[in-house]
């Protein structure tokens, strides 16, 4: 992976498709064979799935949460 590749911005990918990508850019980092600049380009990448990975979850848990209040309005 080079700066210069145009890869989808994070916050335009499904959980799904984001937690895949972060998956293999892992795996690319624990080889260890990565030249250092595509490493930080990598690692970069890698912050930015993780987050919105993070963001999609937090949405999911917020919106359980939610329905189970409506469900249940004593459970508060």
């Amino acid at each position: 992976m080079t700066e210069n590749e145009q890869l989808p911005d994070p916050y335009s990918l499904g959980y799904e498709a984001a937690r895949d990508e972060l998956v293999q850019i892992v795996q690319t980092l624990e080889g260890g064979q990565a030249p250092l600049e595509d490493t930080l380009i990598l690692w970069e990448r890698g912050e930015a799935l993780a987050a919105r990975c993070s963001q999609i979850l937090d949405g999911a848990q917020s919106r359980l949460a939610e329905k189970a209040g409506q469900q249940d309005p004593d459970a508060r």
